[in-house]
């Protein structure tokens, strides 16, 4: 009998693991254009598979074996970077970046100087893109790239994308409140329904939010229109003031939503006690 439990709570757990594994997959790729395109990939080669089972075809059912017995190995090579940021967050216990978790106030004071700079390259039209790193590392990009490690400040952020500045192309990558690196170049966005009007500051801001959580701002050096990459999402020509509700929205910690939806309800319950 309690063999019998211990088998089936073992099933139990052995199925529980998988799905969650699964369904942790899926939510990611959900956010990748890249892995996206590989599952759909993944599922017409089965499907071919089957097809080919059912109707004998030789020739492309020898061709699929030998696809499906080195795809595999072939998809850790391609996704060697994005494996490698999962297992990075996974032995995350900060929830901003590496340097640390941030106060509201430190908060506040880092997107008041970004929206500032913001201003600046806005009304003068200096191209400009901004990368703030959450869970996902950014290591890649940042070992190639121009080390900074200062406190951020509206004034060096405009000084490394005022025109002729050595450091002008590429991106700056904030952790934390720190500018860590500047001239950091990052892989563009190969979604084909992008508008062709979208220049390489553009694509690149939505690129990297399409392989991490990481928030890409833009600052078109054409317009001077400001935009958002989040979530593999490009939020487009926004205001100084939608900005800035975006970002301080974005970098709130989890923990501090449920501190205060807890601090509301407890208000709510003295309130029903007092009367």
């Amino acid at each position: 009998m309690l063999n019998t439990i211990l088998n089936t709570l073992s099933m139990i757990l052995d199925v529980s693991i998988l799905w969650f594994a699964i369904y942790q997959l899926l939510k990611y790729s959900r956010n990748n254009f890249k892995l996206t395109l590989i599952f759909k990939g993944v599922i017409a080669i089965f499907l071919l598979k089957l097809a080919s089972n059912l109707l004998n075809l030789y020739a492309v059912g020898t061709y699929l074996d030998y696809l499906i017995s080195w795809g595999p190995l072939a998809l850790i090579i391609i996704f060697q970077p994005e494996i490698r940021n999962v297992l990075e967050s996974i032995g995350r216990t900060q929830l901003l970046g590496r340097h640390k978790t941030l106060t509201v106030d430190e908060r506040e004071k880092m997107v008041y100087e970004i929206i500032n700079a913001m201003d600046y390259l806005k009304k003068n039209k200096i191209g400009a893109l901004m990368v703030i790193e959450r869970d996902y590392s950014l290591s890649q990009y940042i070992e190639p790239a121009n080390k900074i490690y200062a406190d951020i400040s509206s004034e060096l952020l405009i000084s490394i994308f005022f025109p002729n500045n050595p450091l002008h192309d590429g991106g700056v990558i904030i952790q934390g409140d720190k500018i860590t690196c500047a001239g950091s170049v990052f892989p563009t966005s190969m979604n084909p329904s992008i508008s062709k009007r979208l220049g390489t500051r553009h694509r690149a801001a939505l690129g990297i939010s399409e392989i991490s959580d990481a928030i890409a701002i833009v600052v078109s050096e054409e317009t001077g229109r400001i935009s958002i990459a989040i979530h593999s999402e490009l939020n487009y020509n926004l205001s100084l003031d939608d900005a800035k509700l975006l970002l301080l929205e974005e970098l709130q910690p989890k923990k501090e939503t449920f501190y205060e939806v807890e601090t509301e309800s407890e208000g709510e319950n003295n309130e029903e006690t007092s009367k």
